[in-house]
């Protein structure tokens, strides 16, 4: 990771910039599968899964039997785990679901609001390297809260063709059965269209690679919703001369090891607090079964020294974290001036990987600054919000003469005449 010292304000964008990609060629790329497959469905599907995951399908769904074995498959210890992460996932998202709200907005005009499911949504489940099985818990529990009624799950094969046991079985307790052996920016385009085997839907869920953001990006364009532009995974720390070193270190790495495109930077007033965690890493890196990502997503990061709490909490508030560990002795403090980060974790205790797999906040988060505008997954995000109004006569005859005059200054006669036609009626006269 490169130290950078006391930097100036206006190198801080540079400073900040994520790990970029040429997204003109994405694009490109991407709108290439998309119209194969918009044009030949599941032929498509099973071209590009023999060209990028070296699979040959026969069928692209998974049966009914592979998914009922699968808790055969998987030890007892880790369904136990699946099942606490469940419970903890589902507790919280409960809480999420919104109320019905209502009010009289003028005497006889009585306007109320309603949340409802989105009735067909797909998950997009990476799997490139990780079977991400937590992904399942995190979009399928606030899915089944929500009430959708149809949830597709699309997941790239292994190179045997089969699909990881602990995302089989993640899926089949949750009573997601339409699952397909598909990813990469086909597994986008046939949610977005629909093909022979897998129906259309109307929003997109789920986390992925470069190809995967940009095809949701693409297909948002035309007729499906998607959760949110998320692309590679970020953590941001703040630290202080409390913090322990081989805790930061292993933040770091747990963050890094998702792939060389990740970033993780850790901001602090403390020069000796990047030296021993420098120490730290080194330790831990020897004997970490994925360290190649993780040194390659080290180069894209950096240890930050600035002058005060107040610059650190404005560079974070600019870098808009997908993840913000703050790890100081004033964290409560530091934490009520954060403004822009997709989840908080607070105090020495809490390691992001708790949130990624069971405390019970969703880990499907904004990424590359977007923090500033979107929220992460939760339950809101699985349904649509639809308003309903009932006016009596008295109440039209209360807003009526204001709706009139409004629709005259804006030269909509229909609208005005919807409002006398019906006062005129009323009052049993003619205009």
């Amino acid at each position: 990771m490169n130290i950078i010292k006391y930097p100036a304000r206006s190198s801080w964008k540079s400073l900040l910039e994520r790990p970029s990609f040429d997204l003109d060629s994405l694009m490109s790329s991407v709108t290439e599968i998309i119209n194969e497959v918009k044009k030949n469905g599941d032929a498509a599907l099973k071209f590009y899964t023999k060209k990028y995951d070296k699979v040959d399908l026969d069928e692209i769904a998974v049966s009914s039997v592979d998914i009922a074995a699968a808790k055969y498959e998987l030890e007892d210890s880790l369904k136990a785990a699946i099942d606490l992460a469940r419970n903890n996932i589902e507790q919280f998202h409960r809480r999420q679901i919104p109320q019905k709200i209502s009010c009289e907005t003028t005497p006889g005009v009585k306007v109320w609001q309603e949340a409802k499911p989105i009735e067909k949504i797909g998950l997009y489940i990476p799997g490139g390297t990780a079977p991400l099985f937590s992904t399942v818990l995190m979009l399928g529990v606030p899915a089944r809260l929500a009430g959708c009624s149809e949830i597709v799950l699309c997941t790239p094969p292994a190179k045997n063709g089969k699909i990881h046991p602990a995302v089989l079985y993640t899926a089949s307790i949750l009573g997601i059965n339409r699952i397909y052996r598909v990813g990469g920016a086909q597994a986008i385009a046939a949610m977005a269209w629909g093909t022979e085997s897998i129906p259309k839907v109307y929003k997109i869920f789920g986390p992925g690679n470069q190809y995967v953001t940009a095809a949701k990006l693409r297909v948002s364009l035309d007729n499906v919703s998607i959760d949110m532009p998320a692309g590679p995974s970020e953590l941001a720390i703040i630290a202080d001369n409390t913090s322990n070193p081989a805790y930061i270190a292993s933040d770091l790495l747990s963050q890094a090891e998702h792939g060389a495109d990740s970033q993780v930077i850790m901001v602090t007033r403390f020069p000796e607090i990047i030296g021993s965690t420098q120490e730290e890493l080194e330790k831990q890196l020897v004997d970490l079964p994925r360290r190649e990502l993780a040194k390659k997503a080290l180069d894209n990061s950096r240890f930050i020294l600035l002058k005060s709490d107040g610059e650190i909490l404005d560079l974070i508030n600019e870098y808009a974290p997908e993840h913000l560990i703050i790890v100081t002795e004033n964290y409560q403090e530091l934490a009520q001036k954060v403004h822009n980060a997709g989840s908080v974790f607070l105090g020495t205790y809490t390691p992001e990987s708790a949130g990624d797999y069971a405390s019970g906040t969703n880990h499907t988060l904004p990424t590359n600054g977007t923090a500033k505008a979107y929220s992460g997954v939760n339950i809101e995000s699985f349904m649509k919000k639809m308003t309903f109004q009932e006016i009596t006569k008295y109440g039209l005859f209360n807003i009526g003469p204001s709706v009139e005059r409004m629709a005259i200054a804006e030269e909509l006669e229909a609208h005005r005449r919807a409002i006398r036609i019906r006062m005129n009626s009323a009052n049993n006269y003619k205009s």
